[in-house]
């Protein structure tokens, strides 16, 4: 992202309101990204301050994801698969295959560097799909060290709820608690719902919203298709029907206030991203051991 945004909450909603968010597609060079926040008519779900839906891309054999080391601050980014495999490097010195199921979250706080590179399935065909969103963290940590957890799937608690298959990815929900650290009060979940099901899910947070994987669902009573983002604040339950077996992630939590967002630079004064420019501008970042390249600031 290289245009400036400044992601500023609305005014406040009444009850049960409903807002439908489009994704702008993205081109990222061998592979289409479904950009659903910030958009300009809703900069941020909670503390969610960008949701990227990646594929499901196909590559040839000799072909994969090739995203280079680049800078953050002011943020936690998580990353979460349903096909393929990522390799995480950062400047910690951490390296980490990420595979379906699993949960990298990697906090940049006060500034980090990362890449995020094919995996080993180079020399056959590969498909990969999946998410990755950033959290804003909140005023007190956002200049807190760096740092990175990687969680295995198995560790990813998952349940029932009548005919849903849910997975909490982060936050306490309906009497289960996801092992991924939270930076403030945050829920995060995937949901699988076959055809003609339909199940209500109770919500505890006043900023909410459900997105469209795939399939197609009436999410309280709005149509929800895969791509999609449907913003349910102040609901107190969500009321799903799947009309196509579907997937579905559940995102919200409690707002963290008003942000800048310039590139992969998130912070609340605009002052720390013109230090952060100017800092990675200079090298003076730490670099990524074993992923060495440099990528200047965009225009």
């Amino acid at each position: 992202m290289t245009d400036e945004l400044k992601a500023q909450r609305p005014a406040p909603r009444a009850s049960s309101q409903v807002s439908v968010i489009e994704p702008e597609h993205k081109d990222l060079g061998g592979f289409s990204v479904k950009r659903v926040l910030p958009a300009r008519t809703h900069r941020m779900v909670g503390p969610f301050i960008f949701f990227d839906h990646f594929g499901p891309a196909d590559f040839p054999p000799g072909e994969g994801i090739q995203v280079r080391p680049h800078p953050h601050i002011g943020i936690a980014t998580i990353s979460y698969l349903f096909e393929g495999q990522i390799v995480h490097r950062d400047s910690l010195g951490y390296t980490q295959v990420i595979r379906p199921g699993a949960v990298n979250l990697m906090t940049s706080g006060a500034g980090i560097v990362h890449s995020e590179r094919a995996g080993d399935d180079l020399d056959t065909e590969s498909r990969l799909h999946g998410l990755q969103l950033w959290i804003a963290l909140p005023d007190e940590l956002e200049h807190t060290d760096p740092g990175f957890i990687h969680y295995p799937a198995e560790d990813i608690p998952g349940f029932e709820l009548g005919a849903a298959r849910l997975r909490l990815i982060m936050g306490a929900w309906l009497g289960y608690q996801s092992p991924v650290h939270q930076h403030s009060p945050t829920i995060y979940a995937e949901c699988s719902l076959p055809a003609e099901a339909r199940v209500n899910l109770p919500m505890e947070h006043a900023e909410i919203a459900v997105y469209g994987v795939s399939g197609r669902v009436l999410a309280n009573g709005h149509e929800l298709c895969s791509g999609t983002m449907l913003a349910l604040n102040g609901a107190g339950e969500i009321e799903l029907e799947a009309t196509q077996d579907s997937r579905l992630v559940i995102i919200g939590g409690d707002p963290v206030g008003e942000r800048h967002i310039w590139w992969n630079l998130v912070a609340r004064d605009k002052a720390d991203i013109e230090r952060a420019k100017a800092a990675w501008k200079a090298g003076e970042f730490a670099r990524v051991p074993g992923d060495d390249e440099f990528i200047p600031l965009p225009d």
